[in-house]
């Protein structure tokens, strides 16, 4: 009868409350994201990346994906578009980067798999936080979001790791739209700081990841590593939180222009605070779920 709604009708209704209407990458299949979305974000390994110009301070960076087509589609269906639903498989795609680069940090000479820095506690996932303003406009955080979606999936995976939201906008920042690197670096430049206590944290788990969505000029990145070193450093001289270099704690370094590769590796020499020395070490990286294609085709090494 006309009038009378059948149960295929009310069902696709119903479907389409708690399902996505179309693919966040494509647009095509009634999926999260279809198979060859998925291929796309997390079917091949995690790279290495590094933007050009590089700026002063940026971690080693991983990136699941380059930042084009479905890939940016999906990001900015999450972003801008709230399709909270793509958290999972945006996180899965960061976690695989993470893991990227913890093998690096932890196989390189003077790391955590050969008795290096860092070895205990989790692994801390530290996201570079959006504009509040931004944070506003959009109803989340998106990088903070991925980031406990990547958590969840590294804990499946037996990988103990927590995520500190202990990074701060200072102040408000021009919008990075239409800014290039120089000026995305002036712009962001001490703009972040880790929040009261927040140093103390960082001390005390294991290695510490910068994560985001996004990398493009690696200007954010940069300055939450350096962010993080100051207030690391700072929790040293204080003393705050646990060390993980025994009693005499551990602390960020901050690699220096023209530093040779082998130094930062050992890295400086400082007097402990109970005596004898402690050697600082580069114990931050960063992990992305995309990067621009140009930084995929730069052999860092």
């Amino acid at each position: 009868m006309r009038g009378l709604r059948t149960v295929r009708e009310w069902w696709a209704d119903l479907t389409d409350l708690v399902l996505p209407a179309e693919c966040g990458g494509c647009g095509g299949a009634r999926a999260v994201l279809c198979p060859r979305c998925r291929t796309a974000l997390s079917g091949g390994p995690p790279r290495r990346v590094r933007p050009d110009p590089e700026p002063p301070g940026l971690p080693a960076v991983h990136a699941a994906a380059p930042y084009a087509d479905e890939v940016r589609a999906a990001l900015l269906a999450h972003k801008e578009r709230g399709v909270l639903a793509l958290a999972a498989p945006l996180g899965a795609a960061l976690a695989k980067a993470v893991r990227a680069g913890l093998r690096e940090a932890w196989t390189a000479p003077g790391g955590a798999g050969a008795g290096g820095v860092r070895e205990r506690g989790p692994v801390l996932l530290v996201p570079v936080p959006s504009a509040r303003g931004a944070v506003r406009t959009r109803g989340h955080d998106p990088a903070r979001r991925i980031a406990l979606a990547a958590a969840g999936e590294l804990r499946r995976t037996g990988v103990p790791v927590r995520v500190l939201a202990v990074l701060r906008q200072r102040y408000a920042v021009a919008d990075q739209s239409g800014l290039d690197a120089r000026r995305r670096l002036d712009n962001l430049a001490g703009a972040l700081a880790v929040a009261s206590g927040g140093g103390g944290l960082l001390r005390g788990g294991g290695a510490l990841v910068l994560v985001d969505d996004l990398m493009t000029t690696g200007a954010s990145l940069a300055e939450a590593a350096r962010a993080v070193r100051a207030a690391t450093a700072a929790a040293v001289e204080s003393g705050a939180g646990p060390g993980t270099y025994g009693t005499a704690g551990s602390a960020v370094y901050p690699a220096s222009a023209g530093e040779g590769r082998e130094e930062r590796r050992t890295g400086p020499r400082m007097a402990g605070r109970y005596g004898g020395e402690v050697v600082m070490r580069e114990a931050v990286c960063a992990a992305v779920v995309a990067a621009s294609p140009d930084s995929f085709e730069i052999n860092r090494n």
